[in-house]
């Protein structure tokens, strides 16, 4: 129960801090709007360093479903224990998103475009199309399950693995971000998707259901042959 807490509590704060800045940047009237797709790519590294701190006081540090499955497929954690994780990612990623809206509610009123508004809760592609979607959600997941399973052969300072983690996100946001805004994350994405769906935000528009497999699918796979590749390269 305390891992499953500690789940929910790292990946409520990944979407806090992470979508957090999204809003920031393109709501009207923050002050951080228009300052781009490099503050983004901070703000998100940072975030996910956040959780994984806070996560990892009593469980894994998990706080991705991808991360979770990919670690089980390395045989590096129990498969019995994945649904209880990922139930736990989920639900913290739908409370972090209804905080960003809680905490920016007067700038969701103040813009008008409701695409602006759908990018503070989940992912869009820069071009849609869906097989390139795809590949680009698997390529980033698995530089992020494979960079994961890697640092775990080496030796860092006490305390310093988030640090790290939160880099490695940064490295993959600035690198391949760019197609899809680098969902590499089920729950990051579809868990504030649901919660744009129910909030009564104003003139929000579509949630975009069309796409919201390739954030899931994609990131899954590219979890799995990560998992799969290192095992075969460190057996």
């Amino acid at each position: 129960m305390s891992a499953f807490v500690s789940e929910i509590i790292g990946t409520m704060l990944l979407i806090l801090l992470g979508n957090g800045v999204v809003a920031g940047v393109v709501l009207r009237h923050s002050k951080a709007e228009n300052s781009g797709w490099i503050v983004i790519t901070m703000g998100w590294g940072l975030a996910v360093m956040v959780g994984v701190y806070a996560a990892g006081i009593y469980g894994g540090a998990h706080i991705n479903p991808a991360v979770t499955i990919g670690l089980a497929t390395a045989g590096e954690f129990p498969w019995a224990d994945v649904p209880l994780y990922i139930l736990a990612q989920f639900i913290g990623a739908i409370i972090g998103a209804c905080l960003v809206y809680v905490h920016y509610k007067p700038h969701y009123d103040a813009t008008d475009d409701p695409g602006l508004k759908l990018a503070t809760f989940s992912t869009a592609p820069g071009i849609r199309s869906t097989p390139y979607n795809l590949i680009g959600e698997i390529i980033g997941t698995f530089v992020l399950v494979f960079a994961l399973l890697s640092f775990g052969a080496n030796t860092f300072a006490d305390g310093l693995n988030p640090l790290i983690v939160g880099f490695l996100i940064v490295s993959i946001g600035l690198s391949l971000g760019g197609t899809t805004g680098y969902a590499i994350n089920p729950a990051r994405d579809l868990g504030p998707r649901i919660a744009h769906a129910f909030l009564p935000i104003k003139g929000k528009g579509s949630s975009d259901w069309g796409y919201s497999w390739i954030p899931v699918v994609g990131p899954i796979i590219g979890a799995i042959i990560a998992a799969l590749i290192y095992g075969i390269l460190v057996p």
